[in-house]
C-alpha cells in the first residue's frame, strides 16, 4: 500500500537581515541634524542607505536604529519615502554607542534570521553587488565578511603627539600589500555577531568595529572586494564627492 505521508517541505534558505546604526550625530559634517538625516540630491542620506540595503534580494528586513528620541521621525522620514515593497522595514530606538545601537538592532531580529549586514548609514552609495557580494560569502560559511579596498597610499604607524599638531615620529611602515581599508555591510552569521556583542568591548586599543569584535572572539573573517562608491561620508568634501556619484548615477542610470 502506498504511503499517504505528504512530502517534507524543502529547507527554507537562510533569512537575511540588514541592521542600519543611525543614532549618530555626525559631529565633522558641522551641526546640524544628524549625519544620517543629511541630504544628498535631495533625499536624507539614511534612505539612501536603507534603499541599498533593500536593493539586494537577499535582504528581507531592514532595521533602522534611530537616536534614542528620534524613532518617530524616522519612522515618519521612512512613510514619506519610497521602498522596495518586498522589503519589511522596523524602526528601533538607539543607544549612547554605536555598539549598544547595533546590539539593539540584534534584539529586534525575530528568530528566523540568521545572516546579519551591519551597514553605516553614511555610506548611501554602496552598490548591490557588494551587498549581494557579502551575504553570499556568509551564506557559503563564512561566520565573518567584510568588503575591503587595498590602500593607494602607503600607510605609517606613529607615535601620537602629545599635543595635536606637533611632529609624530614613525615606529613602522606596514606592507601597503597587506592592508585593506575596510567598508561595509559587513556580513555575519546572527549567533556568532550575538555572541561578540555579549563577550567583546569594543575600544580604541583593539575592537573599532563589528568585524573586530568577532576577531577578539578568536573567529575567522574574510574579505570580498569592496567598491570605491561605497565611501563613508563624513566630512563636507565627501558630501560633495557623494553628490557627484549621485548625479552621475542618474544621468546613466536613472537611478
Amino acid at each position: 500500500m502506498p504511503s499517504t505521508t505528504p512530502p517534507a517541505d524543502p529547507p527554507r534558505p537562510p533569512r537575511t537581515a540588514a541592521v542600519i546604526p543611525a543614532a549618530g550625530r555626525g559631529v565633522r559634517l558641522g551641526p546640524g541634524a544628524p549625519k544620517a538625516l543629511r541630504t544628498l540630491g535631495g533625499t536624507p542620506m539614511l534612505i539612501h542607505a536603507i534603499r541599498a540595503m533593500a536593493a539586494s534580494r537577499a535582504v528581507s528586513l531592514v532595521v533602522v536604529v534611530a537616536p534614542p528620541d528620534g524613532a518617530p521621525e524616522v519612522k515618519h522620514l521612512l512613510d514619506e519615502h519610497a521602498l522596495p515593497e518586498r522589503t519589511d522595514y522596523l524602526v528601533v530606538p538607539g543607544g549612547e554607542t554605536r555598539q549598544e545601537s547595533v546590539g539593539l538592532g540584534l534584539d529586534a531580529l525575530p528568530e528566523d534570521v540568521s545572516v546579519v549586514l551591519v551597514h553605516d548609514a553614511a555610506r548611501p552609495l554602496v552598490p548591490v553587488d557588494t551587498v549581494d557580494a557579502v551575504a553570499a560569502a556568509v551564506r557559503d560559511g563564512a561566520p565573518a565578511v567584510v568588503p575591503a579596498l587595498p590602500l593607494a597610499d602607503t600607510v605609517k604607524e606613529v607615535e601620537p603627539a602629545g599635543t595635536p599638531g606637533e611632529p609624530e615620529p614613525v615606529i613602522a611602515t606596514p606592507v601597503r600589500a597587506r592592508l585593506r581599508a575596510v567598508q561595509t555591510p559587513q556580513g555575519f552569521d546572527r549567533d556568532t555577531l550575538v555572541r561578540a556583542h555579549a563577550e567583546v568591548a569594543v575600544d580604541g586599543e583593539g575592537a573599532t568595529d563589528d568585524a573586530g569584535m568577532v576577531e577578539r572572539l578568536g573567529q575567522p573573517v574574510v574579505v570580498v572586494p569592496g567598491h570605491e562608491e561605497a565611501f563613508k561620508v563624513t566630512r563636507p568634501l565627501d558630501l560633495v564627492l557623494a553628490e557627484a556619484v549621485l548625479a552621475r548615477r542618474r544621468a546613466n542610470d536613472g537611478f
